[in-house]
């Protein structure tokens, strides 16, 4: 393929900017309930009880399991930039919503709702950026999903400014409205996925938008690798179909785990609540950084290779936070834990991105998100578990290392087809 010329290149990042921002914008809404948990269920009145926490994040991750497993249908059916436009837009109205909520009960009603377009979000933007990437789908994919944890940081560091002055109702009205700027800018500038276009017919279309953004057009799928749940169970995707769906499970758990309880867990262990936010913000920090270094390693050696040797390095680290340790210590070392814990995940999808054909990449990438949530369902009800019997520190941790070699020798049995996308 020929180099691309500096207008093509120019396309292509600003899919990729896109993509990026609303995974952002995604990122700081499946956050932000663990940044609200200590305030909401701390105090000598609490909005909610620990249980009742733990009942609206598992149900606004049954949410987005739905909606990761129906992402497939929505592509396939609208095409990935609608669906991509339409779960912006769902997400920012749910969010907004939110901030009305008058009891734990209609909290968990708009984030099961939420979790539709949250769910759909990110694999079908992982999807549209490999799928511009030009053959480099390990830096492509875990650069688009440094968003996810800049929406983290963002959370941290809103929750930081907005809840000692403007109460916790603030971070929904806040994390609602830069979709409803991003949303109409998508659809002026967002092409579509040439590969949809061919499955349907439109070659002309694809063809202009392959010329546009200097990409080489992939053939028509074969029948039996059309996107759909099926061709995931045949040969020869299905060894690589049940591993994947395993490494996403433990990766996912690890994910929203940390993400929902690490606060929590640390004011258990006698860090505070301002100790527990900064700990947040440095746990996805980290995962930038992490994200950005594992994209490079994952195309230099492999992404498989990446992503068993990040799980691996992230379960020692998390067996290491189980000691108490001074801040001096533990900061450092929860940083270094979110650089492997979280850019594990991101690992695996996008060696599913790579090792997939267009015509069934969607359609993988959503399986291994939606049966991912399972993890991500799971997650939460550890932590608000462990929490709840007093043993979240450092029991927690150990639970969690177990978690990350589970996921470290699932990745291990997965086989290499193709790694460029």
């Amino acid at each position: 393929m020929l180099a691309p010329t500096h207008s093509q290149s120019a396309s292509a990042r600003i899919v990729a900017l896109l993509c990026w921002i609303a995974v952002v914008l995604d990122g700081f809404d499946l956050v932000v309930l663990g940044a609200l948990i200590p305030p909401l269920t701390s105090g000598e009145t609490p909005w909610m009880t620990p249980a009742e926490a733990t009942f609206v994040s598992t149900i606004s991750l049954v949410g987005m399991t739905i909606g990761a497993l129906s992402v497939g249908i929505a592509t396939d059916w609208l095409g990935r930039r609608k669906a991509l436009i339409w779960a912006v837009v769902a997400f920012s109205v749910l969010t907004l919503g939110c901030a009305f909520a008058r009891n734990y009960i209609e909290l968990g009603i708009l984030r099961f709702l939420a979790g539709f377009g949250l769910g759909g979000c990110l694999p079908t933007a992982i999807a549209m950026v490999t799928e511009f990437s030009r053959g480099r789908a390990g830096k492509a994919s875990t650069t688009v999903m440094t968003g996810y944890h800049v929406g983290a940081v963002a959370t941290a560091l809103l929750g930081l400014v907005l809840l000692p002055v403007f109460g916790w109702r603030a971070m929904f009205v806040v994390g609602a409205i830069p979709g409803f700027i991003l949303a109409p800018v998508m659809f002026r500038y967002l092409p579509e996925s040439p590969s949809f276009l061919i499955a349907k017919g439109r070659t002309a279309e694809a063809q202009a938008i392959a010329t546009q953004f200097g990409i080489t057009l992939a053939p028509p799928a074969p029948a039996e690798q059309k996107a759909s749940l099926g061709s995931l169970f045949r040969h020869p995707f299905l060894r690589n179909s049940i591993a994947i769906w395993v490494t996403s499970f433990m990766g996912l758990l690890l994910v929203y785990g940390l993400n929902t309880w690490l606060p929590k867990l640390m004011m258990a262990a006698g860090y505070g609540l301002t100790g527990g936010l900064w700990l947040l913000l440095l746990l996805n920090a980290g995962a930038i950084c992490g994200l950005l270094v594992a994209g490079q390693v994952g195309d230099r050696i492999g992404l498989k290779r990446a992503a068993f040797l990040w799980f691996l390095c992230g379960a020692v680290l998390l067996a290491a936070l189980s000691v108490k340790m001074p801040s001096a210590i533990l900061y450092p070392m929860v940083f270094l834990t979110g650089c492997f814990v979280f850019s594990a995940q991101v690992l695996v999808y996008a060696f599913t991105a790579a090792n997939h054909p267009p015509g069934v990449r969607a359609t993988a990438l959503g399986m291994s998100a939606g049966v991912g949530r399972v993890g991500a369902i799971t997650g939460p009800l550890v932590g608000g578990t462990l929490v709840s019997m007093g043993i979240g520190h450092p029991w927690g941790f150990y639970v969690f290392a177990i978690v990350g070699f589970l996921g470290a020798l699932a990745i291990a049995t997965t086989q290499v087809f193709q790694q460029k996308a």
